[in-house]
């Protein structure tokens, strides 16, 4: 690994690959919620909470747990579990005696949504993803971008 000082530019191998990283971002992203979009499914930030939830241990989460581990910044997060539990997918049940806290729950409706969104995920992140390389490629990019994290 190349370690730089803090006062030195990126090389221009790292530049072209931040830009190429940022563009197949939000290409990538733009195609899968358009897939989304035309299957009649809410967003992906939906998926993504509704997967953290189906992963947890009793299907439950506090807040800031989902903001840590989906990125989602707060006040979006917070803006989000309104609408999924307004849809019947999550609920609130409160955290302690005085409800100070609140466990977000993913209900057996949310439960299926998920499982209903990863049908066309799957299949876009294939698309979009999957057939542009190998699987000595895609396992190669995987690792790659694993440095980053």
């Amino acid at each position: 690994m190349n370690e730089r000082s803090a006062d030195y530019e990126p090389t221009l191998a790292a530049t072209r690959a931040w830009v190429a990283l940022m563009r197949a971002q939000r290409r990538v992203l733009s195609a899968i919620e358009k897939d989304f979009k035309e299957a009649g499914l809410p967003p992906l930030g939906w998926y993504d909470v509704l997967w953290e939830l189906v992963r947890a241990e009793a299907g439950r989460l506090r807040p800031f747990e989902i903001e840590a581990r989906t990125l989602l910044a707060q006040y979006n997060l917070s803006r989000l579990i309104d609408r999924l539990e307004k849809e019947g997918l999550v609920r609130r049940e409160a955290f302690d005696e005085d409800a100070r806290g609140c466990w977000v729950v993913v209900t057996e409706t949310g439960r299926q949504m998920r499982a209903r969104m990863w049908q066309t995920y799957a299949r876009s992140i294939e698309r979009h993803v999957g057939a542009k390389f190998g699987e000595d490629e895609a396992g190669k990019l995987a690792e790659l971008l694993s440095r980053l994290a």
